[in-house]
């Protein structure tokens, strides 16, 4: 069997709770900022929980003309704008490059949620006339985001979207990378978008108590390993990598960011949402990503978590960390910048890819923010990063996501070598 194609990254895009562009977002992490504060898209008096982590300042016609954005779900929106910036920062001319060799391959866990549920509240405050808008479904579906990036730059490979939950854009940038690997493409435009803080997600994470109710102190909410943690916060927005075939970046002179090296994909077996306890999803996940680049467990430096400040979650993963790295654990840096972005369901994997991809370009790890009290849960002897960001050299970069479902993915990265 020939080797396997070396997949690098060449472009990101950042759309998120706590900056509206690359710099902003990194800018912002590393310096321990939170994004969450009391809800703006609606009015969310009688809800249990009364904040999120929005997108803030975004007029999305400062990007898109009106008339299209009127046609496109706020998850498809952020989308186009994180991929106009990762496609600028590429530098990919697309007269150079061959587009039937190049694809899409997205992650949303929901997709359009808001549009699906204006239009069901437009029909049960009418008549009782279905006057559903004709962009209704084109608006709504999941995969409606890769289409229309690959519509915008004529990319005519593969094109589709990855639902796996929370994980839905972890298991995009590893379906992605295989096409690379397996030589069937030189360019994969991947990521994931979400936008579901609305009526309906609120509500409904909040009828299955997940989310945190500290409505007096949303800054402080997402407080993953933190004894007081009481749920996720709500986040939204995009992220986009672009990745290249290592000979097709390099004949255009591409900058590098990083490599991507390995990835896992499994499957708990065991809950719709709760996680295994020992974290036996999580740990064969990691040793999956580890086997396919070809590495030991010694060589990584640093594991972007899951960590959505869930009481459950966060001691699962932690518990699977030290099963898979054993005294090692103790040499990792670990944080969980979902203490500052909120959750972005499955959007959470391209936006923490990004965080991990660049620990390794600028020697930083952004921290967990937000501790003060210890759970006897979890073993403090780890390097958890907390609430302030560490100068490290990072030569290898994992980034965990999980979703309900029991679905779980890890992605390797290292620092590009020639």
């Amino acid at each position: 069997m020939a080797s396997k194609k070396r997949v690098v990254i060449t472009g990101m895009g950042a759309l998120t709770p706590i900056g509206n562009t690359l710099n902003e977002y990194w800018q912002n992490l590393k310096a321990g900022v939170s994004g969450a504060a009391p809800i703006t898209h609606f009015d969310a008096e009688k809800f249990k929980t009364k904040f999120a982590c929005e997108v803030k300042n975004f007029n999305v016609t400062d990007f898109l003309d009106r008339k299209e954005a009127r046609k496109l779900d706020e998850f498809s929106q952020y989308a186009l704008v994180s991929t106009a910036e990762a496609m600028k920062d590429s530098g990919l001319d697309l007269n150079q490059i061959n587009l039937d060799r190049a694809g899409v391959i997205w992650g949303s866990g929901i997709g359009g949620l808001t549009t699906f549920q204006n239009e069901c509240f437009n029909y049960a405050t009418g008549d009782g006339t279905p006057r559903f808008n004709p962009f209704f479904i084109p608006k709504m579906i999941a995969d409606i985001a890769a289409g229309h990036i690959s519509i915008k730059y004529g990319f005519k490979g593969p094109n589709y979207v990855t639902v796996s939950a929370c994980a839905s854009s972890n298991n995009a940038l590893i379906d992605a990378a295989m096409y690379i690997q397996l030589g069937k493409t030189d360019v994969m435009i991947t990521g994931g978008s979400e936008a579901a803080v609305n009526i309906a997600g609120i509500g409904g994470f909040n009828a299955m108590r997940a989310l945190s109710t500290r409505n007096d102190s949303p800054e402080t909410a997402s407080r993953p390993f933190d004894k007081n943690r009481d749920g996720f916060v709500l986040g939204e927005g995009a992220g986009t990598i672009i990745l290249e075939e290592l000979e097709h970046a390099k004949a255009r002179g591409a900058k590098i960011y990083a490599e991507v090296i390995g990835g896992g994909l499994t499957a708990d077996a065991y809950h719709i949402t709760a996680p295994h306890p020992e974290g036996e999803g999580a740990i064969k996940a990691m040793v999956s990503a580890l086997d396919d680049a070809g590495i030991n467990p010694e060589e990584v430096d640093y594991i972007n978590v899951h960590g959505t400040s869930t009481p459950l979650g966060d001691i699962a993963e932690i518990k699977a960390i030290k099963s898979v790295f054993g005294e090692h654990a103790y040499n990792l840096n670990i944080s969980s910048t979902k203490s500052m972005t909120g959750h972005l369901l499955g959007a959470a994997g391209a936006i923490e890819a990004i965080a991990a991809t660049m620990t390794i370009v600028d020697g930083v790890i952004p921290p967990t923010i937000n501790f003060e009290t210890e759970d006897e849960n979890i073993d403090y002897k780890l390097n958890l990063t907390l609430n302030k960001a560490q100068e490290r050299n990072v030569d290898v970069a994992i980034s965990n996501t999980f979703g309900f479902g029991g679905h779980n993915t890890s992605v390797i990265l290292k620092k590009y070598k020639d």
